[in-house]
């Protein structure tokens, strides 16, 4: 990493339209993981099961695979701002009704899936819609440095939203529902407010071929496939977020606010180094960087699922998210700069697609295996995994390993 000129540095944020974005993406991630906390704790305290947890990933994993051709072909057909604002309405829309209905009583772990199949389904199309507006908010030299602060943004959130949503489920879920809904139409306040600074590109007539054009594309280029594949499989095999519930209550003895402080860790570590590459971008060896960081992160993943300590569990997130980042922006800088602008909606919902829904389909994954082995083996076999994923990787995609600069030749 180097240094790069002050002007520079501060350059992404002078520009109005990112700045709207930017807390726009604060607002609906913090509303997210404030429900990620409340859904888990209160469908553990209803069900006392990790495989209702695993279920609550994998309600929010299904809308995001059936959705992602009409998804992208969406995003590059209509305004993305607009397609945003009405997703965000809805998901406040469905966390009023858990606030209701953890209110009035009349809340379940089946009304509790289905409010978050339909979370999940808005979310299909908010997320790959947003990270395909960044491009046209800054020049293309700053789109390095807008997926570091968009990656800030996030990182932000995922610490003031779990820890925020930990406290206020002292309160009652009722509290955290309602705030959260707040939140995502605040959100889609802000994104009202975008004016881009670069009109949309032409649309390409809807045909089959194009509604295939992102997966065509993705596998056409295998430092694209090779990064998105990686990230895939590191956090399908090394997400243990869905299992922190079982964490907080059963190894390290801990309340909701506990819980709050395990998800916000990751997050705390992931800030702290997206700031520090949106400040000092890397450079150079980006391909070989990334496979270092991912497998710095299925070590600590392995740390972290034999621990007992609380403290050396938080500890071992913070770093644990600080190596996930790295991937994270070198596989964001590698799409956005690579990809042309009337086809980012449809490569970047095949991208939410890969990542996203490894999130999701992960926390499935960790739910299940830890119901058939428990909990501390199903985190180790994952980091375990993870290791072996990036290993293998390094001989599959040798050109992802070459990739040395983030900046279009």
């Amino acid at each position: 990493m180097s240094a790069t000129p002050h002007h520079v540095q501060q350059s992404v944020l002078r520009h109005p339209a990112f700045r709207f974005f930017w807390l726009a993406r604060v607002s609906s991630t913090i509303s997210f993981q404030m429900q990620g906390v409340a859904v888990g704790w209160q469908i553990y305290h209803l069900t006392g099961s990790a495989w209702y947890l695993g279920l609550v990933g994998l309600a929010q994993f299904l809308p995001m695979l059936l959705l992602t051709l009409a998804v992208g072909h969406v995003a590059d057909r209509y305004d993305r701002r607009r397609i945003s604002a009405i997703c965000q309405v809805i998901e406040g829309a469905a966390l009023a009704l858990l606030a209701v209905g953890s209110y009035t009583g009349w809340i379940t772990k089946e009304v509790i899936l289905v409010t978050v199949f339909v979370t999940g389904a808005a979310r299909a199309f908010e997320s790959p819609t947003m990270q395909a507006l960044v491009p046209t908010l800054v020049p293309q030299e700053l789109i390095p440095s807008a997926a570091a602060w968009s990656a800030s943004a996030n990182q932000t959130a995922s610490i003031v939203g779990p820890a925020l949503g930990g406290i206020l489920y002292v309160l009652g879920p009722t509290t955290v529902y309602a705030l959260a809904s707040v939140l995502f139409l605040t959100a889609c306040a802000m994104v009202s407010l975008i004016r881009l600074e670069r009109p949309a590109s032409k649309r390409e007539p809807v045909s089959i071929s194009s509604l295939f054009a992102g997966i065509a594309f993705i596998r056409s280029r295998p430092e694209i496939l090779g990064a998105i594949s990686l990230d895939l499989f590191a956090v399908l095999l090394g997400g243990a977020t869905a299992l922190l519930p079982v964490y907080a209550r059963d190894i390290l003895h801990t309340g909701p606010q506990g819980l709050g402080l395990l998800r916000a860790a990751p997050a705390l570590g992931a800030l702290g180094m997206s700031v520090l590459l949106a400040r000092a971008p890397l450079r150079r060896r980006v391909g070989r960087t990334m496979f270092i960081s991912v497998f710095i992160f299925g070590v600590a993943t392995i740390v972290f699922a034999l621990s007992t300590s609380f403290a050396l569990s938080v500890a071992t997130l913070v770093v644990l998210g600080a190596a996930d980042v790295i991937s994270v922006v070198i596989r964001s800088s590698l799409v956005q700069i690579e990809t042309p602008d009337e086809m980012r909606g449809r490569v970047s919902a095949v991208n939410s697609m890969f990542i996203g829904t490894s999130n999701q389909l992960g926390e499935f994954e960790s739910g299940t295996t830890a119901a058939l082995f428990g909990t501390v083996p199903a985190v180790l076999i994952g980091g375990i995994g993870t290791i072996v994923v990036v290993l293998l990787w390094i001989k599959l995609f040798p050109k992802l390993a070459q990739v040395d600069t983030l900046q279009r030749n």
